[in-house]
């Protein structure tokens, strides 16, 4: 689990909440059609911007968010070292026998232990790159359509409590509080889009970075086991793939 995006999620709630009862009117802030208008409003904006299929898969995203072990670089590197050991003792035929748990790097491998060609092998590898970028792109895309549309049904929702108010001005009292429950849709978009829809959205950009940085470490190890090169000369290559601070890590 990404304790991260836990701590976040609780921690922008919990503050919110704990503002809230401190102003000591914790249920006035409660309003069941603000609450309809906005996120009712919210999801069926989505599904018009969005094919249905879409919308399912980024539930699975969002669950990746949360339930994500990230990778160790430092692993996938000795594995790669591993498989070029093997293949200068052996041969590139001995990778077919070798265990890959990395369903990526798998396919990698078989493709060069079959005798295919550099470029198909990086072709075929690169694709899969692309469109796994492009996978994690439409989920990106969801949760930023919903940053976006959470806000306007909340400004939708205060317009409509607006006019309900304006329509009973000939009774002073209730104005206040016709006020507050039209600005509540405001305060709801506002959360939504700005503790859930856009950090989301913005922790999938960077998961999507992280795994295209550790397919390319794949993909480049992979090469370079086909080429020949010896094991110490792929280490350099990869860790080259490496901020400063990962590389101190591994020493």
């Amino acid at each position: 689990m990404d304790i991260a995006t836990l701590i976040g999620l609780l921690g922008g709630f919990g503050l919110i909440i704990t503002t809230i009862i401190l102003g000591g009117n914790a249920g006035g802030f409660v309003d069941v059609p603000s609450v309809v208008v906005v996120i009712g409003g919210t999801f069926a904006a989505t599904f018009v911007m969005f094919p249905l299929g879409t919308i399912i898969g980024t539930v699975k995203v969002a669950m990746k968010t949360l339930f994500f072990k990230n990778p160790d670089p430092h692993q996938i590197i000795r594995k790669i070292i591993e498989l070029a050991e093997t293949a200068r003792r052996e041969s590139l035929v001995a990778l077919e026998k070798v265990s890959v748990d990395d369903p990526f790097m798998k396919k990698g491998v078989m493709l060069v232990a079959d005798g295919t060609e550099e470029a198909l092998v990086r072709s075929v590898m690169e694709t899969e790159i692309k469109f796994m970028k492009q996978r994690h792109m439409q989920g990106q895309g969801v949760f930023k359509g919903m940053g976006t549309m959470a806000p306007a049904f909340g400004m939708i929702g205060t317009l409509i409590g607006l006019v309900n108010m304006l329509q009973n001005l000939s009774d002073p009292a209730s104005i206040g509080p016709a006020m507050a429950v039209a600005l509540l849709t405001t305060f709801y978009g506002a959360v939504l889009a700005n503790v859930v829809f856009l950090p989301l959205s913005t922790k999938l950009e960077g998961r999507s970075a992280e795994d295209q940085l550790y397919m390319e470490i794949m993909l480049e190890g992979v090469v370079s086991i086909q080429r020949g090169d010896h094991p110490s000369i792929v280490k350099e290559k990869l860790m080259a793939f490496l901020s400063p601070a990962m590389r101190e890590s591994s020493s």
